[in-house]
């Protein structure tokens, strides 16, 4: 029998006789009959910088509050973006390389750039390189759709996702959490998945200084074998701390210190040659999940992070707040890209990218009257160390990028009366960046500046109910083609985007029906796209213009005390409306890493008695890797569940992923020349302690 098999054999018998003593258990029980009310939580969001009703935010946004991450098991972006409609998070294969997809707006690899911005605790995340978060001892997650260029700057064209950490505070707070699991399929033997985290939080001087503790590790065995060594090449696990000091010194100047610290061990990509790379090594089709590499892959990223916010309430209508971060992500790897026992794609590479920024603020919110108004500034250095062994030839890049942004910004809502409301915005910001080319001895440099206004008009035709129109410009910045030979191609301009969105927002029977809807169109000029300026060269550039629209639905109901629903829907449609190079005619052909529709449909219930059941089906529509639209990842559905009992002081939990161990491998990658595998289903048992 698997090793892993019979331990959630015996957590399952374990459950059951635990069903049969709830009578001598009731008393642990309290905790789940908290959780358990007659209405949906009302959850408080930060979306525009100050804090609001979620029902009252103009724009398509989803938010969880701690409970609903933990009920959802949402450890990672991707499985946040399986419950937001329009947001899908790519992972291109390796350990901390995902690039999100909002709206099916998605950045080019080539330009290690976003299109949906990432803020942890204020921290801003500017590249993909790191663009990852460990979702531990959270108190909420906003993802708000549509530009955020405002408020947010360069790289929220499309969207803005908010992770917000719990604060430590006079209560004394504690868990200890346990997950061990296994792959439902594999090429190994070994299928062993295991996670494991703490943390804690409370006063050290009550009502004046408190700190928080949190850290996880985690390790999942490889599903990939090499049939050279007989070993799994994709192994992986990580570690992560996260240490949070706060001072209250008066009940007006709130100050917080966060530092944390991201490591990944672990091998190489979850890849594959495809048919057509395999055809261009002149080598058959590979076997599913089988290689035969002769280099051991590496993985070993790093991320340092630390910010220091301090809040001063002026007055009851004034706020002051200062966010100043410091960011360094290390990505080191040594890779086999051809897969064979050949020396044929070599990679071994050392990329540093660090950021320091600062935001100062001041807002007013008083009599329905509230504005914000700031400047933000950061430091960006860039290093591309990158070497690639072709067997017959070495290739070496050695490459510095470096910027400063600078803003201005300002948001205001102000009533025009009991149900009209009027809200504006305009930002004004300014990048430049310097170029560096230390093998072949060339500089460059260039600036970007963009004004990103928004207007939305709200009306409340209804108690519960708030229609609103928002136009909204957002843009990504434009940057350098660190592989450039070519002086014309040193660098692109940035991508801008306008946005027309109408949505309705519905709270019905008291709070317990949620209904919201939005329709949108989007101009998007100047799109950065991957062009082939000749038979063997491609560089970035703004050769296409592009129109999307799409709908969005979310519905949350409260049926019962105990059983609540969920759902939502995006349908999204992006079309070149202009784009040629050397290669063709893309005009009428779909975005890439836009998949047409994302879906969730879910059931919760908690019953007084302790025990608790969830299910999630989660699906994405067809989404094409190219511009020609010759690659494609198909549609797919997968199926998420979770099953267990709850207790004042412990959890025990069946949890499953991917129960039906759904294949959605993504054939076509980069050019058709890889596969990248999709995890397998995974299922297993999870125990929590609580202090």
């Amino acid at each position: 029998m698997n090793l892993f098999v019979k331990p959630m054999i015996i957590v399952g018998t374990a459950i059951l006789l635990c069903s049969a003593h709830l009578p001598a258990m009731a008393g642990q029980t309290l905790k789940n009959q908290s959780k358990i009310s007659k209405t949906l939580e009302t959850i408080t969001v930060t979306a525009q910088k100050q804090e609001e009703n979620i029902q009252d935010v103009s724009m398509g946004i989803t938010a969880f509050s701690a409970q609903g991450v933990e009920d959802a098991k949402i450890e990672s972006l991707s499985d946040l973006a399986d419950l937001v409609p329009s947001l899908m998070v790519f992972n291109e294969g390796g350990a901390g390389m995902n690039t999100p997809s909002m709206r099916g707006i998605h950045a080019p690899f080539e330009t290690m750039t976003l299109s949906t911005g990432l803020f942890i605790d204020g921290v801003p995340i500017q590249s993909i390189l790191g663009f990852e978060n460990t979702f531990l001892d959270i108190e909420r997650v906003e993802v708000l759709r549509g530009p955020q260029g405002t408020l947010y700057g360069k790289n929220t064209e499309a969207g803005v996702i908010n992770i917000i950490t719990r604060q430590p505070d006079n209560d004394f707070r504690g868990s200890l959490s346990a997950d061990i699991g296994t792959w439902l399929s594999s090429e190994n033997d070994d299928r062993l998945t295991q996670t494991y985290t703490i943390n804690f939080s409370g006063p050290i001087q009550t009502d004046k200084f408190f700190i928080g503790i949190a850290g996880k590790f985690c390790q999942k065995d490889g599903i990939i074998e090499n049939t050279e060594t007989g070993e799994a090449p994709d192994d992986r696990e990580h570690w992560f701390g996260r240490a949070h000091l706060r001072w209250t010194p008066t009940d007006q100047l709130d100050i917080s210190f966060i530092a944390s610290q991201l490591e990944y061990h672990g091998g190489g990509t979850h890849m594959n040659l495809g048919e057509y790379g395999a055809s261009a090594y002149q080598l058959p089709a590979p076997e599913y999940r089988k290689v035969s590499s002769n280099l051991k892959s590496e993985n070993n990223g790093s991320e340092q992070s630390q910010s220091l916010k301090i809040n001063y309430e002026i007055n009851d209508a004034f706020e002051l707040t200062s966010v100043t971060s410091r960011r360094v992500y290390d990505d080191k790897a040594t890779n086999d890209f051809d897969f064979t026992s050949a020396t044929l794609t070599h990679t071994d590479k050392d990329n540093q990218f660090s950021t320091l920024s600062q935001e100062l603020r001041l807002s007013y919110d008083n009599g329905g009257v509230k504005w914000i108004a700031g400047v933000y500034g950061d430091k960006e250095e860039v290093n591309y160390d990158f070497k690639t062994d072709y067997g017959s030839m070495i290739s070496v890049t050695d490459r510095d990028i470096d910027g400063n942004t600078y803003a201005v910004f300002t948001n205001l809502t102000y009533p025009l009366s009991q149900r009209f409301s009027l809200v504006g915005g305009l930002r004004y910001e300014t990048t430049e960046k310097d170029f560096q080319d230390h093998i072949n001895a060339k500089d460059a440099d260039d600036s970007w500046e963009a004004i990103s206004p928004k207007l939305a008009l709200e009306y409340r035709p209804l108690p519960g109910t708030m229609t609103y129109l928002n136009v909204s410009k957002g843009y990504r910045a434009g940057g350098f083609n660190f592989q450039a030979t070519d002086s014309q191609y040193y660098t692109f301009d940035e991508e801008e985007l306008w946005s027309y969105e109408i949505g309705v927002k519905n709270t019905f029977l008291n709070n317990r029906l949620i209904v919201n809807a939005s329709i949108y169109l989007m101009d998007i000029s100047d799109m950065q796209v991957s062009e082939k300026v000749s038979s063997l060269q491609s560089y970035v550039t703004n050769a296409a213009e592009a129109t999307g629209k799409g709908v969005e639905l979310e519905l949350m109901g409260k049926i019962t005390a105990g059983l609540t629903i969920t759902a939502g829907f995006g349908y999204t449609d992006i079309e070149f409306d202009d784009f040629k190079d050397t290669a063709g005619d893309y005009q009428g052909n779909k975005s890439t890493y836009s998949p047409e529709y994302t879906f969730n449909i879910g059931a919760q219930y908690r019953w007084e008695n302790g025990f608790y059941a969830r299910a999630d089906l989660i699906g994405y529509g067809e989404m094409y890797f190219d511009k020609a639209n010759e690659y494609k990842r198909d549609a797919y559905q997968i199926v998420n569940a979770k099953i267990g009992y709850e207790t004042a002081q412990f959890d025990i939990y069946l949890y499953g992923k991917n129960i039906f161990d759904e294949e959605y491998d993504s054939y076509g990658y980069y050019g058709g020349y890889y596969t990248i595998y999709s995890d397998p289903g995974e299922v297993g048992f999870q125990v929590t302690f609580r202090i």
